[in-house]
């Protein structure tokens, strides 16, 4: 680590208290996707009293927001969440499931670390352009709705990561890790179907049944299923069953439609004909169907130059320690759920060899939280899941860590993620996922060849053009 970069680490220790302080308030605000006003006032209020120049509502989206500090070019982005998810209400630092609001929030995916450890990195880079006084320009963007709102993707379709150079973000995981390969694409869609009320047994031949149509466009889709790429997934829940009493014919019926693939361009084609089985479905019931754009988001691109820049930079600053209380707290935490022996990392699902080196490091570091850095995996790797940081990668060179944050094998979106998220386990994450981000982002500030290299590598693997899955007249929205 170079002596600028040192001090740059050292800014962000500085401001561990701070850090820790607003991950905690997030978490105890744990709201939910698009509805996150009191985080987003939070981190515009706490940025603006560090110094930064801060936008609200940036893209039209009331609860985004960006925090600029510096001038001119390299401009690097760094990418924050901070939603969560519903009726996950948790305890925090809890081995056992209890809620602190019945039916609640919580975050269980982390994000309320998340969001603090991009701060903390924007911290840190704002700190080494102060004293370099170099060009240059770092940019904290908050992005709503990780969980079903999409903001990236609708800042996307406003062209908004254009202007980036590059853009680092970090996710917390059970592994310390580079994250490579790409995700599925996404898009959600809710159908509204209307027919006519009729007494079931007494004037059957007046209805037209809602519920009959959502049934049967789910019988339609079930067909299409043998007729799709296989790493096409779709899902759906019904949403709306046209109420309760079974000898009225339901005049309303919902269902809400999730479409992947592992490009966006062929989930744009697969959802467009879902679309026709809606209207099939309509035509068969005689009733009408109206189609709600949820959100919709593109597959990520890798960008093999950002992540070696990313791992020399973990490789040097290591990975957080844990006092014997913490350990203790993650092995007892691991025994309240399955999968806690599983090979670590995105390349242990790949690749045999790797996934043997990696469970040879959990075994050597002997307790459930993984103590280690994984080496650096840039063979294929695929996701099924989905994140709109697909739709950043689209438009900017783009890569991202995972820092432990929970121990081995933690199932995602889990009343334990939501456990550590308010512990020092998660502190300690968000803080050290900061420095590693920062020092990066100063790497990119500084040498002109990796950003070369990263956009070169970004140019060839996005040729083919970035296909939004945002309609134009679409507006961020959360199902019914």
């Amino acid at each position: 680590m170079t002596a600028e970069k040192q001090a740059a680490v050292a800014a962000i220790e500085k401001k561990a208290d701070l850090v820790a302080q607003v991950a905690d308030e997030i978490w105890s605000f744990a709201e939910l996707s698009l509805q996150e006003e009191q985080s987003a006032d939070l981190y515009c209020r706490v940025l603006e009293q560090e110094g930064f120049k801060v936008e609200r509502g940036i893209c039209n989206i009331p609860t985004a927001f960006s925090a600029f500090y510096g001038s001119g070019r390299p401009i690097i982005g760094l990418l924050a969440e901070y939603d969560a998810l519903s009726g996950l209400s948790q305890k925090g630092g809890s081995l056992t499931r209890e809620e602190l609001v019945s039916g609640g929030c919580g975050h269980g995916c982390g994000h309320n670390l998340l969001g603090a450890g991009a701060m903390a990195a924007a911290l840190g880079v704002k700190a080494y352009l102060e004293a370099a006084k170099i060009p240059g320009t770092v940019v904290l963007y908050g992005c709503p709705g990780e969980e079903g709102g999409a903001a990236k993707a609708f800042m996307a379709r406003d062209g908004l990561w254009y202007g980036l150079d590059a853009a680092l973000t970090w996710h917390p995981d059970d592994a310390n890790e580079v994250l490579t390969g790409s995700s599925n694409s996404c898009i959600q869609t809710q159908y509204h179907f209307t027919g006519v009320a009729a007494h079931a047994a007494g004037d059957p031949d007046r209805g037209r049944s809602a519920l009959d149509a959502v049934e049967l466009m789910n019988v339609g889709v079930q067909f299409l299923r043998e007729h799709m790429s296989d790493k096409a997934r779709v899902h759906y829940a019904i949403t709306d069953a046209g109420g309760r009493s079974p000898n009225v014919v339901q005049p309303r019926a919902s269902v809400l439609y999730m479409v992947r693939s592992n490009h966006v361009a062929e989930a744009v084609e697969l959802q467009a004909r879902v679309d026709k089985i809606a209207q099939g479905a309509a035509l068969m019931t005689e009733t009408t169907v109206e189609k709600k754009f949820i959100d919709g988001l593109a597959d990520t691109v890798t960008n093999h130059a950002l992540e070696r820049v990313l791992y020399r930079n973990f490789e040097a600053l290591g990975v957080p320690s844990y006092t014997p209380e913490e350990l203790a707290f993650a092995d007892s935490l691991a025994g309240t759920y399955s999968g806690s022996d599983r090979a670590p990392g995105v390349g242990s699902q790949y690749d045999l060899d790797y996934a043997a080196d990696a469970q040879a490091r959990r075994a050597q570091a002997g307790h459930a939280m993984n103590r280690f850095l994984l080496p650096l995996y840039q063979g294929d790797a695929f996701q099924p899941g989905s994140t709109d940081v697909g739709d950043v990668s689209w438009q900017c060179p783009t890569a991202q860590i995972h820092v432990a944050a929970w121990p081995n094998g933690c199932p995602g979106h889990s009343w334990q993620n939501v456990s550590c998220g308010r512990t020092d386990i998660g502190h300690k994450a968000a803080l050290h996922a900061g420095k590693v981000l920062a020092a990066a982002a100063i790497d990119l500030l500084t040498d002109p060849a990796l950003l070369e290299e990263a956009k070169t590598e970004f140019q060839r693997r996005t040729a083919a053009g970035y296909t939004c899955p945002i309609p134009a007249d679409a507006v961020p929205t959360i199902a019914d």
